[in-house]
């Protein structure tokens, strides 16, 4: 549950896991959520992933929206990615070399130095959660909610940094994975060729991988060593291609101008292949053309019918031209073809709300509801499911959600009323009671780690 999740890290944060330092909300920044890109990064690092020993179905890999180029893990489970990082990658095995590194730090127990590093961070900035930039998908032509995690550079800095030594071990781990999948280990030392260099900038130049993983002129000659003795095993894999292609020009669509994608891919509707094709319908959309953003992805999807992420991309699409029936269909056959997927449920869920009728509201709660229990930690969802709860009549309920919703982007002190709330409405002792309690818990324990 999320409350005793919250709870957990808040009090128990000396064990040094999924916390991150605090800041303003000027120098906030922004978890990028979106189906496809999450499925099409988890196909690239599945066979890494494998390599590693780690659990595939656990690890998630997510986009922060930044232009600067950085790459970390805040936990056992989840690893992080710049945006202006995977959009200067040239190929997937560039970024395959990125995960299996970051991996290759949780692999070999280097998170373990954290509760020492949280200690010197804490004096910097206050604690939260990273777990509260897990920002569900949102309207307004956005690849993805944005949700505001303060990140403050120098307390990040020495939250996240590794030693030379890490650095090293986890480069040879790395290697390792990617050459026992005939992935080019050379691949590893072009990314680290983004970075050489850098080491001689002002700090407030150099990138924050540059800042967090120490380069040496020993350690990329030690990958293009290893590189060259591995090129035997090397093996086609044009799978890669696809799913690298495919998420980096939706994130491109999504994050660049409109008339930027259009100028790549041509304004010709039908033209080039899916991921062209793809990111056309999304560059009209935001353009804003609907009706060419429209008639593009449904081509596409009639011509894909089995691919529930171009059914999501319909949806959002239609859901964002506020044709709200039609919305509920794409959506509807995308979460029929991806039933497990928490992203693609939320945004049935919230095409169900729009419509606004009894059925369709009960539908709804239904389908947050298994949203919820897949992914808590999307603020957009949990706002739904409020409402979803709320238009049910069900009032503790509503609250709780919403309580959780605060606490979930480090709003603690917004959250308590409504956690109050929750708490004098629904039945003492039930599961969502204590979560309620958990949040008030929380948020005291929070108030006295800032005196």
């Amino acid at each position: 549950m999320v409350g005793r999740v919250v709870s957990r890290v808040l009090t128990a944060v000396m064990a040094g896991m999924l916390v991150i330092a605090m800041a303003a909300p000027a120098s906030a920044q922004v978890i990028l959520r979106d189906a496809d890109i999450e499925h099409a990064l988890r196909e690239l690092a599945r066979p890494v992933i494998n390599a590693a020993g780690l659990s595939a179905s656990r690890l998630q890999i997510l986009i922060i929206k930044n232009d600067k180029m950085n790459a970390f893990v805040a936990d056992a489970d989840h690893v992080f990615i710049h945006s202006g990082l995977l959009l200067r990658l040239k190929d997937p095995a560039e970024l395959q070399a990125v995960i299996a590194h970051e991996l290759a730090h949780i692999a070999n127990g280097h998170l373990a130095r954290r509760a020492a590093n949280y200690r010197s961070a804490r004096n910097a900035a206050a604690l939260g959660t990273i777990l509260a930039g897990v920002a569900a998908a949102a309207g307004g032509g956005e690849a993805a909610a944005g949700l505001a995690i303060g990140v403050q550079s120098s307390a990040q800095r020495r939250f996240f940094a590794h030693t030379r030594a890490e650095e090293a071990s986890a480069d040879q781990s790395a290697l390792r994975y990617m050459a026992a999948n005939g992935i080019d280990p050379g691949a590893m030392g072009d990314v680290l060729e983004l970075f050489r260099g850098q080491e001689v900038l002002s700090v407030g130049r150099q990138d924050p991988y540059a800042l967090t993983h120490p380069l040496s002129r020993e350690r990329i000659r030690a990958v293009e060593g290893y590189a060259v003795a591995a090129q035997d095993r090397l093996q086609d894999r044009p799978d890669d291609m696809y799913w690298f292609t495919r998420a980096q020009g939706k994130l491109e669509a999504f994050l660049r101008a409109p008339s930027v994608t259009l100028r790549k891919v041509g304004r010709k509707a039908g033209q080039g292949d899916i991921t062209a094709r793809m990111r056309r319908a999304i560059a009209w959309h935001r353009s804003p053309k609907p009706q060419k953003a429209i008639a593009e992805i449904t081509a596409l999807v009639a011509a894909r019918p089995n691919d529930p992420y171009l059914a999501e991309l319909k949806g959002q699409i239609l859901l964002e031209s506020r044709q709200f029936n039609a919305a509920v269909q794409a959506y509807g056959k995308a979460a029929a073809l991806a039933p497990r997927d928490a992203l693609v449920l939320g945004g049935y869920g919230r095409a169900l709300l729009a419509v606004n009728t009894p059925d369709n509201n009960r539908r709804a709660l239904d389908v947050l509801r298994k949203a919820y229990a897949r992914d808590p930690f999307s603020p957009q969802m949990l706002r739904d499911l409020g409402l979803a709860h709320a238009r049910a009549g069900q009032k503790g309920m509503a609250a709780l959600v919403t309580a959780e919703r605060y606490a979930l982007i480090g709003r603690l002190k917004d959250a308590v009323p409504h956690a109050k709330r929750a708490e004098g409405l629904l039945p003492r002792g039930s599961a969502g009671w204590t979560r309620a309690q958990d949040i008030l818990y929380a948020a005291t324990a929070a108030a006295k780690q800032r005196r």
